[in-house]
Parts: structure tokens; C-alpha cells; sequence
């Protein structure tokens, strides 16, 4: 049965003796209030601790500001994760304050922000060994007429799978459709231990399955890469309705910090509505440095050329671009 763990008692009290609180959110993640991002001294290290298992525990925080924060104050919380330093991987939108290139600015309208991103389950930074640590998502200005963003518990998705494709995907590993780098497609989380799932819907050139039983590999076939993406659709997306998944709506000075390698996410479709019909929507995402890479089992390398021949034979093998379409009537793009 899936579930979601409660904050310990033991974390709420540190937090709360340095002067926050942490309360859960339903049916995951958690909201912060009384500590002070814009302070530049931060807090001890054992409430960063506390926060920092919190959020790997139940997905994201969400800091509850009474102001709003300066885009330098962002960036330096955002430092507080994980590798504890950005890694900046994207574009510069010109409407992005001072240029600063560890802002990806975000909107619904192309002269605030890049339009469109994320509109299918992933995580940020699948392209890279070590994939980012964490995210974090600043709202501007939020939408008058929503355009938040979901959020899935991989390890609560892993649990709601059933035992045969818990098996079957324990043997996959996924080949980035853009850099060749391979991740795998269940792993335990490094804070948590939890068993969880990971795959880019948009962004998978291949999947590649080691044989049951025996030596050797296999690519999987377009058949059967389109059945895994829906799969994997449906699993995170039916967190929605079983209490692994939230539809987070971003409130006025929100800002926004997850783990990477603990929850998915996608852009609610409301968020790529016209500006004309929701409002205006501007977001700026923070990306922080991974700790280690994200490796692959059964002695798979960590790369390869997505570009060049299968080394498997036949299957799907698709570099480039937005990788695999497993279905040609949804939006795709990273």
C-alpha cells in the first residue's frame, strides 16, 4: 500500500527551536513558515539537516513567505541541498533579472519567460551522470487562474506497482535521448532507502533490460517502450486520486524545493494556458549540483552514444531531441 511518512517529531522540534514550523501538506510534501530567507546567515546545520531529510521524505517544501525574496536570496537557499552549489544547465531568457544564467525564468507568455517547458513526468537534469540533487521553483507571479505544478512520490509509485512490473522494471535502465547517459529505472533513494521509480517522458531514447535469469541485454521495442511510458504515466498520474500526488497551486511568494530523485513533476496544463485566459505566470527554477552519479546496474556503463549503432541489436534507439514519442497526441517538450 502506498504511503507517505509522517514529519518526525524529532525534526519538527529542531525546526521549531530555531524558530519555524514545519507542517505536513496533503497528501505529500510539507509547507515551512518563521524561517527567513532572506537572511544571509543560514540556519544551523542540524535544521538544514532536518529539512533536508523532510524534503526527501515527503518530496518537496514549500517555504511560506510574507515578502517576497530577492532572486540573490533564491539562489543562495537554493545552496543549501544537496551538492550545495548551482549547476546551470539551461538558457537565458532576456526578461531574466541582471542575465543571471542560474535562472531559468519560466512563463505563459514568451516575452516574460520560456513558454511550454515540462509538460510531461520527469526529473530535472536526466542528461547528466549526476543528475541534479535538487530543484527549486520561485514563483513571481502566480496565475489568477491557476497553473501550479504536480508533484509524484516515486517511492509511493513504486509501491502501488504491481509485483511483476516491480520486477520487470527493477531490470531496465533508461538511455538519456540527448547525452547517452543511462540512469536505471528503480533505485533506492540515498536519504530515504526508499525503492523508487525514475524515468524522463520526455527525454528517453532507449531502454535497455537485463535478461532474466541469464547474461546479457536487450533493447526494448517500440511496442514495448510505449506500454512502459503509459505505464509510467498512469502509475504517477493515479497518485492523484490514491494519495501519492499533489496538483500544488503556487500562492503569492511561494518558493518551492524538491528532491530530485524523490518526486517527479510536470507542468499542470493550466500553466501553459494563454496569459489572456489564466493571467500572467512567471517562475524562476533554481537547479543544485548533484552529490554522486546516478549509476546504472548490471555493470552497464554510464554513457553511451545515443547517436552512433545499437549495441544491443534491435529496439528503439532514438538520439536527439525529445527521444521516444510514446504518444503522438500529448505536447512534448523539456
Amino acid at each position: 500500500m502506498p504511503t507517505i511518512p509522517s514529519i518526525d517529531p524529532e525534526h519538527a522540534n529542531i525546526i521549531e527551536q530555531f524558530g519555524g514550523t514545519i507542517t505536513a501538506l496533503s497528501p505529500l510534501g510539507a509547507s515551512v513558515e518563521g524561517i527567513d530567507l532572506s537572511s544571509p546567515e543560514p540556519p544551523p546545520l542540524e535544521v538544514i539537516r532536518a529539512l533536508e531529510v523532510e524534503m526527501a521524505k515527503r518530496g518537496f517544501l514549500a517555504f511560506k513567505n510574507k515578502k517576497q525574496i530577492s532572486e540573490e536570496d533564491f539562489l543562495r537557499v537554493s545552496c543549501w541541498w544537496g551538492g550545495r552549489d548551482l549547476h546551470s544547465t539551461h538558457g537565458v531568457h532576456p526578461a531574466t533579472p541582471g542575465g543571471n544564467r542560474h535562472i531559468f525564468r519560466l512563463s505563459n507568455d514568451r516575452r516574460h519567460g520560456i513558454p511550454g517547458v515540462g509538460p510531461q513526468w520527469h526529473n530535472d537534469g536526466s542528461f547528466l551522470p549526476a543528475t541534479f540533487s535538487h530543484s527549486g521553483y520561485h514563483i513571481i507571479r502566480p496565475a489568477e487562474h491557476g497553473g501550479g505544478t504536480a508533484f509524484a512520490h516515486q517511492g509511493a509509485a513504486y509501491d502501488a506497482l504491481p509485483e511483476e512490473l516491480q520486477s520487470f522494471w527493477s531490470r531496465l535502465s533508461s538511455v538519456n535521448s540527448n547525452s547517452g547517459v543511462v540512469h536505471p529505472l528503480v533505485h533506492e533513494h540515498p536519504i530515504s532507502g526508499r525503492k523508487s521509480v525514475w524515468l524522463h517522458l520526455g527525454m528517453t531514447g532507449a531502454v535497455i533490460e537485463k535478461l532474466p535469469e541469464q547474461e546479457g541485454f536487450r533493447l526494448l521495442h517500440a511496442d514495448e517502450l510505449k506500454r512502459l511510458c503509459q505505464q509510467y504515466n498512469d502509475i504517477l498520474n493515479r497518485g492523484l486520486e490514491n494519495g501519492y500526488a499533489i496538483a500544488y497551486e503556487y500562492q503569492e511568494n511561494d518558493c518551492v524545493f524538491i528532491d530530485n530523485l524523490a518526486v517527479a513533476h510536470r507542468a499542470l496544463p493550466e500553466a501553459h494556458m494563454p496569459a489572456e485566459q489564466q493571467g500572467l505566470r512567471i517562475m524562476h527554477r533554481s537547479t543544485v549540483r548533484g552529490v554522486q552519479d546516478f549509476t546504472p546496474h548490471f555493470g552497464l556503463p554510464m554513457v553511451f552514444d545515443i547517436n552512433g549503432p545499437s549495441p544491443f541489436g534491435d529496439g528503439v534507439w532514438h538520439g536527439g531531441g525529445i527521444g521516444f514519442r510514446w504518444d503522438d497526441g500529448i505536447p512534448m517538450r523539456n
